[in-house]
């Protein structure tokens, strides 16, 4: 019998029993319009409210600087196109770093082509920025540092609360895309001088198509779709009453016993680091080795290709990625493995494995099992890994 093990949550999670038990009335029974004044729409408003006020508590935020999108690549694109827009009488220039999520590069380079400036900051092997290069980076026009909480394809955790402090300290926005970080890691975003920070529902047991931009008070920014006066005018559009529920109540399940499911993830996420790295000769570790999210496993497989080993784990019963869903179908390497100094050659390698909250220590064990026999066997076909072999 062929195994299913999820190992790719950073692209996405199931959505929990409990989370699809609380929106299934907001399809039938519950269904009023919140922007309605009669009883079934006071309902929906209540909810609304409800369920943003559980979003605004998991970051530290007060409810009314959650607004509601799609998803987080709708947020990231609200938050840079929004004040830079807004502010561009102060200035045009925006800084961001090379491993951002194509979300927010692709809309860097949108405004390029739109009078704006845009700085890309160096990360080092780990995938950190250096703080003096940001510092020396912001200029009299500079206006926003968009860097994200943590990477979604190596993992590792940008130092948010000193990048806002250079921020606030030089009077710009700071902008950060947690999308892989909610629920995950405890978030304060007053601590951490945010101005303003996206996340989404689907990587946290939720529903997909529903998303989030916390915007602190007093941040100058563009209203995002013009129509109606949901979302406080900024974001026109009948509210997705059901997802938003969803939401709600999958980042409050999230960070109820929070330490306790990060230390578990901690312990399978180091066990099958140790065990891959033992067991398999010529294997690299992305990211930082401590400063890391709890789920991240990302490793290069020297002398094998991604693409042939994704497939042979899915004919054992494996799901993982060789990085970022959104560019799963490109045949160029990631972006991000080449900006820490890895060759093509090795970035080429790459495999994602991202644990969740119902994965086990069998699994784990069951992975590098199948692991070990699948880069036996794939780089039994590389001839310069027989060439190596042969040199040892």
């Amino acid at each position: 019998m062929v195994k299913n093990i999820y190992l790719d949550n950073a692209a996405t999670t199931p959505v929990k029993k409990e989370v699809l038990e609380e929106m299934i009335p907001y399809f039938t029974e519950r269904y009023g319009n919140p922007s309605s004044i009669y009883k079934i729409g006071r309902e929906s408003k209540i909810a609304l409210d409800g369920a943003r006020e559980k979003v605004a508590n998991a970051i530290g935020a007060a409810s009314k600087e959650i607004y509601f999108t799609s998803g987080g690549s709708e947020a990231d694109n609200w938050a840079i196109k929004g004040v830079a827009f807004a502010n561009k009488e102060k200035g045009n220039h925006i800084i961001t770093t090379k491993i951002e999520h194509h979300g927010i590069l692709h809309t860097c380079q949108y405004l390029e082509k739109h009078g704006f400036e845009v700085t890309y900051l160096d990360v080092d092997k780990y995938g950190i920025i250096d703080l003096e290069q940001l510092e020396n980076s912001i200029k009299e026009n500079t206006i926003l540092i968009s860097v994200m909480f943590a990477n979604n394809e190596i993992g590792s955790i940008q130092p948010i609360k000193e990048i806002g402090q250079l921020a606030k300290k030089n009077n710009v926005y700071f902008h950060t895309d947690a999308i892989q970080a909610v629920g995950k890691l405890k978030i304060d975003v007053n601590d951490l001088n945010v101005d303003m920070l996206s996340m989404s529902a689907h990587k946290l047991y939720g529903p997909k198509g529903i998303g989030a931009l916390y915007i602190k008070k007093g941040v100058k920014i563009h209203s995002h779709i013009h129509g109606g006066v949901q979302e406080k005018n900024r974001r026109a559009g009948t509210e997705n009453i059901p997802s938003i529920i969803g939401f709600g109540k999958a980042v409050e399940l999230a960070y109820e016993n929070i330490d306790e499911n990060n230390q578990r993830l901690i312990k399978l996420r180091d066990r099958l680091i140790n065990e891959i790295k033992s067991k398999i000769s010529h294997v690299i570790l992305n990211g930082h080795p401590e400063k890391r999210l709890p789920n991240n496993v990302s490793v290069c497989f020297e002398f094998i290709e991604g693409e042939a080993l994704l497939l042979s784990l899915d004919m054992v019963g494996i799901a993982g990625s060789s990085g970022s869903a959104c560019t799963s179908g490109s045949l160029d390497p990631s972006h991000v493995l080449l900006s820490i100094g890895l060759i093509h050659e090795i970035a080429h390698g790459s495999l994602r494995l991202s644990l969740g909250d119902f994965n086990t220590e069998e699994e784990v064990d069951y992975v590098v099992e199948q692991l070990v026999i699948i880069v036996d066997r794939l780089r039994r076909m590389s001839p310069l890994y027989e060439k190596v072999k042969g040199e040892a």
